[in-house]
């Protein structure tokens, strides 16, 4: 653990986001954080509950003066997204996130941070250990699998809760009030083809295509950023029919809700024409790196001759698995016509993997709109149908509906602006909070989302602001003192 970053104000906060960081918690995999929390709960002597799916609820009473105010739940999940640089050295399973000050930032060294969303779980942590504040009754939800799923929110039984009103501590910038989300669905396409023996009369080489941003597949796909799978397949798009191309394998991108910054392909080329392919490549280079100076200005290709006895595609697939790629979506499909600038449908090609013979295309959808979500994932699965692929729409969850007459706004935005003095923005968002599940469970239960500001979630680059963390704590605890009393 960081020390100069546990020694930050508050230090509680950063101290918690420090010990939670030195646990590996990927998605899917929180058998460890879950345990390191049932053991914070019990050390504290805090009433700590775990549920059927793993998310774990924790309650404190409320401080004297205050037991008449209405039950409210913070709410985090515990699971982060793990992605790190090629270059970089590190176990997700095994390894604790190494932390450093950069300015007026935290970072990580070669992977993402954990702020998305450690920082809301250490201020829940936080509130809980400090018996200093003053607050009515609070429950804490810490939720399993928010990154490749929402797990935790959908396995999340009625009952469990006895809030009223639910903060949600997942949102990615200052001043932001959030007050409604996107829902999602995971489109998959699968499937088995031929290989066969690379004919003679062939020179090897690895393309890697690396040095994108990559981000938030929601909160950042409205930035114009490239897609690592994309411009792979342009490069062997142009590649196919010149230079005789032949694929040996592909292996790009990673996790469903993370623009792809890296791809690798291992490919085969006619000998005779190896020379004018290496100027091609390279020209592609230029190419993208002009289309994205502004979005995306540090893209690299680099080519490597190498040596494989292994198969290739068989030729026929290998052109209209090209021609999948190159028709799939991708981006922005439409802009809200109700919220200026937000982002309604979206679609990211997540990951494209074709080696020994398995194909595997992962995709996610967005859309505040539940028509929109299920039709363009319909026109991602159209491609791979057409190449007889195995598709599958799985994980569909629901938006969370705005309400701008909730009651717990007006108090939260009179509250933020005496205490910052102007007025923050109220908004919904393009990524996906649990917010839209946990209500159809807890029907009527005032909700409100945010957070301090974090740059640049799902990849390397993830920072989050310091100045921010502090205000975002002390905004935290002046709304818990003012909840509103019962009927």
């Amino acid at each position: 653990m960081n020390q100069d970053v546990m020694n930050l104000e508050p230090k509680m906060l950063w101290s918690n986001f420090e010990a939670l960081n030195a646990v590996p918690r990927p998605s899917k995999k929180e058998e460890r954080v879950i345990a390191f929390l049932l053991d914070f709960g019990k050390q504290h002597g805090i009433e700590t509950i775990q549920d059927k799916i793993g998310n774990i609820i924790m309650r404190k009473p409320a401080t004297a003066g205050y037991e008449n105010r209405k039950t409210v739940v913070l709410q985090s999940h515990i699971d982060m997204v793990h992605q790190k640089n090629a270059d970089t050295d590190f176990d997700f399973d095994s390894e604790g996130i190494k932390s450093f000050i950069d300015g007026d930032w935290v970072k990580a060294k070669g992977t993402t941070l954990g702020a998305d969303n450690g920082i809301g779980v250490a201020a829940m942590m936080s509130v809980l250990e400090d018996n200093t504040l003053e607050h009515g009754p609070i429950e804490c939800l810490f939720t399993v699998d928010e990154e490749t799923g929402m797990t935790g929110a959908f396995g999340l039984e009625g009952g469990l809760l006895q809030a009223e009103i639910l903060l949600n501590l997942d949102t990615e910038d200052e001043g932001e009030l959030t007050i409604g989300c996107a829902g999602g669905v995971d489109t998959t396409a699968t499937k088995s083809y031929v290989q066969e023996q690379l004919p003679v009369g062939y020179k090897t080489y690895k393309i890697s295509l690396k040095g994108l941003k990559g981000g938030h597949s929601g909160g950042e796909i409205h930035l114009g950023r490239a897609n690592a799978n994309k411009l792979m397949n342009r490069i062997l798009w142009f590649t196919h029919g010149s230079y005789g191309l032949r694929i040996h394998e592909i292996d790009g991108g990673s996790l469903r809700n993370a623009i792809p910054r890296e791809s690798f392909a291992v490919v085969a080329v006619l000998a005779n024409k190896a020379t004018a392919f290496e100027a091609h490549v390279k020209e592609q280079e230029g190419i993208f790196q002009a289309e994205y100076a502004k979005a995306d200005g540090g893209i690299q290709v680099v080519l490597e001759e190498v040596t494989t006895n292994g198969p290739v595609m068989e030729l026929e697939f290998q052109k209209q698995f090209i021609n999948a790629i190159q028709a799939c979506p991708n981006g922005v499909i439409r802009m809200s016509n109700d919220i200026e600038g937000l982002v309604e449908t979206s679609t990211n090609l997540a990951r494209v993997s074709a080696r020994n013979g398995e194909l595997e295309v992962l995709t996610l959808q967005r859309s505040s709109v539940d028509s929109g979500k299920d039709d363009v994932a319909r026109s991602v699965g159209a491609p791979f149908r057409l190449l007889d692929c195995k598709v599958t729409h799985s994980g569909s969850y629901p938006g969370w509906a705005p309400n701008p007459a909730s009651p717990v706004l007006k108090e939260m935005e009179t509250l933020f602006k005496a205490q910052f003095g102007y007025d923050p923005t109220v908004n919904a968002v393009h990524a996906g909070l649990e917010c839209g599940i946990i209500g159809e469970a807890y029907p009527g239960m005032d909700m409100v989302s945010f957070g301090p500001t974090i740059k640049n979630p799902h990849s390397p680059d993830e920072m989050v602001e310091i100045a921010t963390v502090t205000r975002f704590w002390d905004y935290l605890l002046e709304i818990l003192k003012n909840i509103p009393a019962k009927g």
